[in-house]
């Protein structure tokens, strides 16, 4: 077996799954991990592959090719600091440390900038998929200096899931990939917020079983709705306790989500750029107020919602169906419109509608939906926003009297459907030539002078209220 130029440092699952995806493409993998066991006990299971071990950093450089490609799939933060500083002194000019792990962008910038001053290339590589996709191909968005992506850019194809084209592209320099990345994630956590409130609305209001639930998601994966969120909610319904437990699991788990950061730092960065992404702001937030188990069951016993619940109508499912639909549209207009900005901001020229393209297989959010978002932009890469594309607009008309409806029917019956309520009002303020905000700003200005502009006359104004 010929010297290894790809290395992956990191063997939990992601990355002994993504190893064993390379070389099962053609490529010989130098494997590390700091705990010597783990190493040993990945080539017990898969060394007859092409694989070379490595007992510390030293020795992995030293088995490998040049250019090496150096794959780091451990924990972000301090630890992916520590084996750069290690790898530095030991790596020739040229050589690339890939960093797939989910990184923040400024982080990444950061670390590109320091090897670069060592004539090391650094990528910040977004990988999605899971251990299931990084084991049979990924959605992977790369960013970082273009001579170094294209070293890597034939495996980072073959590695890729295919839909059918392969699932990556060159994103962009500096953090673009592990921005692209943080604002997929965030994405997908608008996505499950969405599905989790369909499913409180229909088993609340309209008593669905488990059983029922599972067939309306099933024939939602068929239509508009396809996804693989989708495709594995109706798979949860039916699942039974595999505690022994009588009925089934998914009725059994607390209602405790947790969550990795990616979506909150999606939020700030939002905040940070001066774009509206309610939907998935309101994702963080529900997740967030699922912690509070506790206090919640206190307060179930002193507070009360309304007494009284409407009934659900005959066409509940299908105006469930139309609000999930809606919002899921305006939650990546959300996204979408985040991702156009800091492109102008860090001037990374975001491929907009390839970007939808290689989301369209591997990755979490993965969906039919996609084709629409990627043909968008294919027609209009200045797109202001999502919704304003013709097709876009022609589906929201068709299907908001549905979100209007279940909103609506949801604050009656006292249900939270924060990212669906959150969907409706982004989309009712940007439809608005005029919102409210003329009383905010001349309360800013009563209180602290901050000034205004007027309707009818150009300039800049404060005036003496209490004169």
């Amino acid at each position: 077996m010929s010297a290894p130029n790809v290395a992956v440092v990191g063997l939990a699952v992601m990355g002994s799954n993504l190893a064993r995806n390379i070389e099962s493409n053609g490529f010989p993998v130098a494997v590390y991990n700091r705990t010597a066991s783990v190493t040993e006990e990945f080539m017990s299971n898969f060394g007859s592959g092409q694989f070379t071990s490595a007992s510390s950093l030293e020795d992995l450089v030293e088995k490998m090719a040049a250019p090496r490609q150096i794959i780091l799939m451990v924990k972000a933060g301090g630890a992916v600091d520590a084996i750069i500083d290690q790898l530095l002194p030991l790596l020739d000019k040229g050589d690339i440390i890939i960093d797939g792990g989910n990184t923040y962008f400024t982080d990444t910038e950061r670390r590109e900038k320091k090897t670069a001053e060592a004539g090391i290339n650094f990528l910040g590589v977004g990988i999605s998929g899971g251990e299931e996709g990084a084991l049979n191909g990924p959605s992977i968005m790369p960013g970082g200096p273009k001579e170094a992506w294209q070293i890597v850019s034939s495996m980072l194809e073959k590695i890729s899931a295919k839909a059918p084209d392969p699932c990556t592209t060159y994103i962009g320099p500096g953090g673009a990939g592990h921005f692209v990345k943080m604002v997929h994630n965030g994405i997908e956590y608008g996505d499950m917020q969405l599905i989790a409130e369909s499913y409180h609305l229909l088993k609340e209001i309209a008593g669905v079983s488990n059983a029922d639930l599972a067939s309306t998601f099933t024939e939602w994966n068929k239509g508009t709705l396809s996804s693989y969120l989708i495709e594995i909610t109706s798979k949860i319904f039916t699942r039974a306790d595999s505690q022994g437990g009588s009925g089934e699991l998914v009725d059994k788990i607390l209602d405790k989500a947790g969550q990795k950061g990616t979506g909150r730092w999606t939020a700030q960065v939002a905040l940070e750029l001066g774009v509206s992404i309610p939907t998935i702001a309101a994702a963080v937030d529900a997740r967030v107020m699922s912690s509070l188990k506790d206090e919640r069951v206190v307060a179930a016993k002193s507070i009360k919602g309304p007494e009284r619940r409407p009934a659900a109508p005959d066409d509940f499912t299908a105006l469930v169906h139309d609000a999930l639909y809606a919002a899921k549209i305006l939650s990546y207009a959300q996204g979408m419109a985040l991702m156009q900005e800091a492109s102008k901001e860090y001037d990374w020229n975001l491929p907009l509608g390839d970007i939808a393209a290689i989301w369209k297989g591997g990755c979490i959010i993965r969906a039919q939906f996609l084709d629409d978002i990627k043909k968008a932009y294919e027609k209009d890469p200045a797109l202001k926003n999502l919704v304003l594309d013709p097709f876009m607009m022609a589906e929201l008309e068709r299907t908001l009297p549905g979100l209007r409806k279940v909103t609506a029917l949801a604050a009656e019956s006292g249900i939270p459907v924060l990212a669906m309520s959150a969907s409706l009002s982004y989309f009712d303020s940007y439809r608005l030539a005029r919102l409210p905000q003329n009383l905010t700003q001349a309360q800013r200005d009563f209180f602290g002078a901050h000034t205004f502009n007027r309707t009818d006359k150009e300039g800049t104004f404060h005036e003496e209220w209490e004169g």
